[in-house]
């Protein structure tokens, strides 16, 4: 099977899926027009949109299947779609949160949740419903996000996020440490709530010896190298659910604080080895792991395996093929 992945590259998503697929013998490439410090760029063609629409009618013609990120197609009012379609290609939406997230709808479980980044309620229900008009099946990356998007498709399928563990050695915290260190990289501060997590850390350097770190502009490959010498990592505390700073976190071995909104809780495994904070209680969420070395620990442990049975590129991927299988 030939697959196309395009066109935004969310988290290193589409390198990922990219990678396992070809593991599995199909051709996989990724198509990124979004380019950021980030850096990605594992199985990825990293290009922009003009040079998307000069090669579509060989990109039309070479792949079986069309697998789409973040609301966007190759062409910018979605006339691709109509093309695929009358071609008989296979293909698929998924939405990571941001590209879908309802502002009101956000709010009604999530009084903490920041939605400054998506697009208008209209824009997004305008997008919607071209995209549905053509595609009957779509992905989103955890309960948070299929709310937003189930009434549009025939079909909305939960695919966690995946990672290349081969990359992520386990660094279990130093359960001797004396001066233990706090990660948080914010690469959006209002979406994580950055402003909660440094107020809290302020209020407790006056009772307990660590250190503090905050991670920004950096590439993904210099950040994976801070957080293996991280006994606490906090990552988003707003928005409701784990994103992937959480589950890199927890395949280095390291505990994690990230908010999990209550009625969200028990559509995850029940190992998940989070800690669940949120802007009102991030505070003793901090102080407890840096009271119980033991926890550090305990939790890092845990996070591992989790990561190992959730989201192991192979283990998602299998998924992945599953719902490729039922377009």
């Amino acid at each position: 099977m030939k697959v196309f992945h395009g066109i935004i590259e969310i988290a290193g998503q589409m390198g990922i899926l990219c990678g396992a697929l070809k593991k599995k013998g199909n051709i996989a490439v990724g198509y990124n027009t979004f380019h950021s410090y980030l850096g990605y760029q594992d199985h990825l063609i990293n290009t922009d949109a003009v040079e998307l629409r000069k090669d579509f009618k060989h990109i039309l013609n070479f792949y079986d299947l069309f697998h789409y990120h973040y609301a966007s197609t190759i062409s910018g009012q979605f006339k691709d779609l109509k093309w695929i379609k009358r071609k008989g290609k296979k293909v698929i939406m998924h939405h990571w949160g941001n590209d879908v997230r309802f502002h009101d709808m956000a709010r009604l479980n999530n009084p903490y949740v920041y939605t400054g980044d998506s697009p208008s309620n209209e824009e997004i229900h305008r997008k919607l419903s071209i995209i549905s008009k053509y595609i009957s099946q779509a992905i989103v990356q955890d309960y948070e996000v299929l709310p937003y998007v189930e009434k549009y498709y025939q079909k909305v399928h939960v695919l966690p996020l995946a990672i290349d563990l081969g990359k992520f050695s386990p660094s279990y915290p130093n359960v001797g440490k004396k001066r233990p260190l706090i990660l948080h990289a914010p690469t959006n501060p209002d979406f994580k709530g950055t402003a909660f997590i440094e107020k809290a850390i302020d209020e407790l350097r006056s009772t307990h010896d660590f250190d503090y770190r905050r991670i920004e502009k950096m590439s993904h490959e210099q950040v994976v190298t801070l957080y293996k010498e991280a006994d606490i990592i906090v990552d988003q505390i707003r928005c409701g659910s784990y994103g992937l700073l959480s589950v890199e976190s927890m395949a280095l071995g390291k505990p994690v604080i990230t908010f999990i909104r209550p009625d969200l809780v028990n559509k995850f495994p029940p190992n998940l080895p989070i800690v669940n904070g949120n802007p009102d209680n991030v505070k003793e969420k901090i102080k407890m792991l840096l009271e119980s070395l033991s926890e550090r620990k305990r939790l890092g442990v845990k996070g591992r395996k989790y990561v190992e049975q959730v989201h192991e590129r192979t283990v998602v991927v299998n998924k992945l093929l599953s719902i490729y299988s039922q377009l």
